[in-house]
């Protein structure tokens, strides 16, 4: 499992499960899910984005985004979309 998270300036920061399941409940939030269907979204995307993380030291915070938007594409479009949002205004 992955130890450290790259971020985009280069600096590190330990690995934190609960930043991503934070984000993808964000996410949901933002597209007007019920709570019921945000924890079905959640326990569909985090599995496949911990095994992204799993097969490496480090791993970079957009490997970390590509692999919970994927798994949004797939779980929730409506989704998928508020999180490309936000990845935007980030880096906006």
């Amino acid at each position: 499992m992955a130890t450290e998270v790259i971020k985009r300036d280069g600096s590190k920061q330990p690995f934190d499960e609960g930043k991503i399941r934070k984000s993808i409940e964000a996410a949901c939030q933002d597209a007007g899910l019920a709570p019921e269907k945000t924890d079905e979204v959640v326990s569909k995307v985090l599995p496949s984005v911990l095994e992204v993380a799993s097969a490496k030291e480090e791993v970079a915070t957009s490997e970390i985004a590509d692999a919970v938007l994927a798994g949004l594409e797939t779980a929730d479009s409506m989704v998928a979309e508020a999180w490309r949002k936000h990845i935007q205004n980030k880096s906006a």
